[in-house]
């Protein structure tokens, strides 16, 4: 094995978490592979003889390039949507593989994400970093152009935004599953009652459905208003086969017809209410994501 086959075995000991980090960064599973990426072509093109911990030294490389992507995206306002879901991560109901496990680790839920999207780039740096992976500030400093007390501050102010939007779901997969199992019933029926009292009063129902003007973004806040969307539930749940699934490690949804995905559903639960239910109904994204559930 010559050098740059044991580098890149070495790198790749470090993919998964890499990945992690650059998709809690972007909420785009294909720009955290390109973030990935770019970190090995840095590192190819690097001495790393004297770098102690190659891991520390990836982790900041790929935050660096995180960074500078969160911040081109803001400068080019690329994107048509006020608002949009981040990428969900989907997999089989009742078997996960190592790396899905990884991705979404620490309740990285859409919902959660959803929070990241409304900080600034340095904001969300400092806290994914600091906050999800355990990188010192001293580390974090740099990257951001700041001093370590004003990387912590970043952190701070970035962790009283996601505390006070982001809510912390129930871990009990078969109590989630038993919700959604209620809601499920309760949107064949068109059953005004039964979806109130499977929602928190203060629930919010999120839904992408992509590009303006074929798609749009769809945002509604409270029991009452998101239940009266039952009609809408009933006519999906007749019209679409719905498969369970984890989305995002939580129960979750995806819905098809013929085959063909048509929406991917999360739901974040907490004390047995419904508190968020994020829609991705975009059919471009949809296409390029990879579903393993309809596998088979």
């Amino acid at each position: 094995m010559n050098e740059q086959e044991f580098l890149a075995n070495r790198f790749e000991a470090h993919r998964t978490r890499l990945k992690a980090v650059a998709y809690r960064m972007l909420g785009s599973l294909g720009e955290a592979d390109d973030a990935v990426q770019e970190a090995w072509i840095r590192l190819s093109r690097t001495d790393t003889s004297e770098v102690e911990n190659l891991g520390g030294w990836l982790t900041t490389v790929v935050g660096r390039v995180c960074l500078d992507m969160l911040r081109s995206r803001t400068a080019r306002r690329e994107d048509p949507l006020e608002a949009h879901l981040p990428d969900p991560i989907v997999s089989h109901a009742d078997r996960v593989d190592p790396e899905y496990e990884v991705l979404v680790a620490d309740s990285v839920g859409l919902a959660l994400l959803v929070v990241l999207e409304s900080l600034n780039p340095a904001e969300r740096l400092a806290f994914v970093l600091h906050d999800m992976f355990g990188v010192p500030f001293d580390e974090i400093a740099p990257i951001v152009g700041r001093s370590p007390i004003a990387a912590r501050q970043l952190a701070s102010r970035a962790r009283r935004r996601v505390r006070g939007a982001a809510p912390v779901p129930d871990p009990d997969l078969t109590l989630q599953r038993q919700v959604v199992d209620a809601f499920q019933a309760a949107a064949r029926a068109g059953d005004f009652g039964a979806l109130v009292a499977v929602l928190d009063p203060d629930v919010v129902l999120r839904a992408d459905r992509g590009a303006i003007p074929e798609g749009g973004w769809t945002e509604i806040h409270g029991a009452a208003a998101v239940a009266g969307q039952a009609s809408t539930f009933q006519r999906f749940a007749s019209a679409y086969s719905t498969q369970p699934a984890l989305v995002n490690g939580a129960a979750g949804l995806v819905n098809t017809v013929e085959g063909q995905p048509m929406s991917v559903i999360s739901f974040a639960i907490a004390n047995g209410k419904i508190v968020a239910i994020d829609i991705l109904a975009d059919p471009a994204r949809l296409r390029r994501l990879h579903l393993a559930v309809l596998d088979a």
